[in-house]
């Protein structure tokens, strides 16, 4: 080989040399992308069983619970806010996080906030934030705070009102809770169409309450429940009236006429009823008493 021709096979082994690194990094990025997602793989299989991490733990539940509930917040708040986020590994973490350690209060409590928000702001799951509470009031049944998040769930997230007014009646029967977990229960009863359960809550906190505002406004839920069944009383009354007559009462004294009731129905502030002209009782203009709200919520 001629010295010429030596010099051209060395310029061509040199200038294939970048080119060489070049395909070593393409490689390498390959197999960095490669190991990077069997990682992720392995751990999202770790995230979503709460046993196998509990397993590995090597008796430091506590701490790694703290480390998953770390990583739940941190997960979250990277995509709180923004268009088109998912938040699909957020249950995992929390379920795992309270299989390590079930008496970590904050996992429920925020975490619950976190899987009902909807929109940008959370996973937009009620119903896991639902059951991430339950599974918190299971494991510490002496926290009426988790009581009270479940009632706030019910209510807000998912309008079921029966079982929000008994999370709340839950809550209040313990001797820590606040006079206000009974009062939002007898609220949220009567807004559902509980009324005697309404009316018991109401009674008892009149009952038991030293407060004079409470015990004011208690008095008057039951004096608005009271009028609520004398009008509805009134109103069956009117109806069976005018299938007798072919027309409704101009006025509760007609109905005394008919022989249908004994005396001028009066409220519990003592002012009497009287009839439109559709035949709905109402109560007097001069009446203290309001069951404007009870009959909006479609219990009238």
């Amino acid at each position: 080989m001629t010295l010429r021709s030596q010099n051209r096979t060395v310029w061509s082994a040199i200038a294939l040399i970048p080119v060489l690194f070049l395909a070593i990094a393409g490689l390498q990025q390959r197999i960095d992308a490669k190991t990077r997602t069997t990682a992720r793989e392995q751990e999202e299989l770790l995230l979503r069983s709460g046993q196998a991490a509990k397993n590995l733990s090597l008796g430091y539940d506590s701490l790694l619970a703290d480390i998953y509930w770390t990583r739940a917040v941190q997960y979250y708040g990277a995509r709180v806010g923004v268009p088109g986020a998912n938040f699909d590994l957020l249950w995992p973490l929390l379920d795992v996080t309270t299989t390590l350690d079930p008496h970590l209060m904050p996992a429920y409590r925020f975490g619950a906030v976190f899987l009902a928000e909807t929109g940008e702001g959370g996973a937009g799951r009620p119903d896991l934030a639902i059951e991430l509470v339950k599974r918190g009031i299971a494991a510490n049944p002496g926290e009426w705070r988790l009581d009270a998040d479940l009632g706030f769930l019910y209510y807000w997230r998912v309008q079921d009102y029966k079982n929000a007014a008994a999370a709340y009646l839950q809550a209040s029967k313990n001797p820590d809770a606040p006079l206000w977990a009974k009062y939002m229960a007898a609220r949220i009863a009567q807004k559902g169409g509980s009324i005697e359960t309404s009316r018991m809550i109401w009674r008892e906190l009149y009952e038991s309450t030293k407060d004079p505002n409470i015990k004011r406004t208690a008095a008057e839920q039951l004096n608005a429940l009271k009028a609520l069944d004398d009008e509805e009383h009134l109103d069956e009354l009117a109806a069976e009236y005018r299938t007798r007559f072919g027309h409704y009462p101009a006025s509760t004294q007609e109905l005394v006429e008919a022989g249908m009731i004994a005396g001028i129905p009066v409220d519990p502030a003592g002012f009497p009823y009287f009839f439109g002209p559709d035949g709905k009782s109402r109560l007097n203009s001069a009446s203290p008493i309001v069951i404007k709200q009870l009959k909006t919520t479609g219990l009238h």
